[in-house]
């Protein structure tokens, strides 16, 4: 997503696509969204926040029709390249989910990741609802998933910095990553800072502002927008969503 308010944002290096890519490789999800996908190969298939392709391309490899959708030139850059190297013939579309206006409906469509966390206004979050309306077959189903937000998380990580990540980057960068957040009451907004070390060095604090969005509100949202909650789980295993769930994980039609 781009800077939904002039607050908020994403920093540019955490959108750096080798940076992105060698932080985020786990695909405890990517088993979620398979099980949900129509038996029928020739469904068409949505996912919205696609960044560079964690879970488009191994969906493609199974045969599936699906397009992606980002924001982010250099992260679609790098999901193309990963599509081309593996033979793949992948429809990456650079556009923000809140205007989104595609020729075709789809049979189903994924927002994964705690992509939503980047919509800051309940305004903004509405027009993404719209929009996959819009492009949803009736009958098709949405599915997205979200954090369960934690209070005492925030309280703890407000205290103090913590180490969250460090691994070598796919062009030979050594990535070491610190954070600390603070949460803002009146917007439920988590104002995150991550500090990162490039081969040994400091190199500079990105935002990482994530909207949080509570249990019943999202519940309320999604039906608001004309959504019916199929599934609401607490993991990808498919926990039943109680008190100490980490996600919100939601199957609507």
């Amino acid at each position: 997503m781009d800077k939904t308010d002039s607050n908020y944002k994403v920093g540019d290096l955490i959108y750096d696509a080798n940076i992105y890519d060698g932080m985020n490789t786990n695909l405890a999800d990517l088993d979620f969204y398979k099980r949900w996908l129509p038996k029928n190969k020739n469904a068409r298939i949505l996912e919205l926040c696609c960044g560079t392709g964690r879970l488009t391309i191994p969906i493609a490899k199974d045969g599936y029709d699906i397009s992606g959708v980002d924001n982010m030139p250099s992260m679609l850059e790098q999901a193309k390249t990963k599509a081309s190297e593996g033979g793949l013939d992948v429809e990456f579309i650079e556009a923000d989910i809140r205007t989104l206006n595609l020729p075709e409906k789809f049979d189903l469509i994924f927002i994964p990741f705690n992509s939503i966390h980047h919509l800051y206004k309940n305004d903004d979050l509405f027009k993404a609802f719209k929009a996959v309306n819009n492009h949803l077959k009736d009958g098709g189903l949405f599915l997205l998933d979200c954090f369960n937000p934690n209070i005492q998380f925030i309280v703890e990580g407000e205290k103090e910095q913590k180490e969250i990540a460090k691994y070598t980057t796919n062009d030979g960068r050594d990535i070491l990553i610190k954070q600390i957040m603070r949460y803002e009451n009146k917007t439920q907004i988590n104002r995150i800072e991550w500090q990162y070390y490039i081969n040994g060095k400091f190199d500079s604090i990105q935002n990482l502002d994530m909207r949080l969005y509570f249990p019943q509100e999202l519940d309320s949202y999604l039906e608001w927008n004309g959504f019916n909650i199929i599934n609401k789980f607490g993991g990808f295993e498919e926990e039943a969503f109680n008190d100490h769930s980490l996600k919100q994980i939601f199957v609507c039609q």
